[in-house]
């Protein structure tokens, strides 16, 4: 791996179901992301996803793109345009550096609105595990 690389896409259907899960496995009980009517009455067109859903998709990008010797130091992500169910985000990463065992991978998520999410990953590469139980 070096400076320049770019990982493969990962594409990722918005459902209803992914967005709704996402909000209960973080404990995010915020209505906008399970309650279609509630979430029109706060001037959205239907639930979104959360910020922590988006943040769990990243780091499974990274991690499942370099492999198990991976392992995620910091992840620095910001939102754009919201994830909403029908529409379909592709995950997109190219390495940014590559020193001492650490790489930086900036990453885009994008939807048919624009940019979901952009940002930073910064992953340790630890040596191989090969044999170990």
């Amino acid at each position: 791996m070096k400076a320049g690389d770019e990982l493969p896409p990962l594409t990722i259907p918005i459902t209803r179901t992914l967005i709704v899960a996402g909000a209960v496995a973080s404990r995010d009980y915020q209505d906008v992301h399970h309650d279609t009517e509630l979430a029109k009455e706060r001037g959205s067109p239907d639930i979104f996803m959360n910020i922590l859903t988006t943040n769990g998709l990243v780091g499974r990008y990274i991690t499942d793109c370099l492999g198990e010797r991976a392992v995620l130091r910091k992840v620095a992500i910001r939102l754009g345009a919201p994830n909403y169910p029908g529409d379909t985000m592709v995950l997109s990463g190219t390495v940014t550096s590559v020193e001492d065992g650490t790489a930086a991978v900036r990453v885009v998520g994008a939807n048919g609105m624009g940019n979901h999410v952009t940002g930073t990953v910064t992953v340790s590469l630890e040596p191989s595990r090969e044999g170990a139980l």
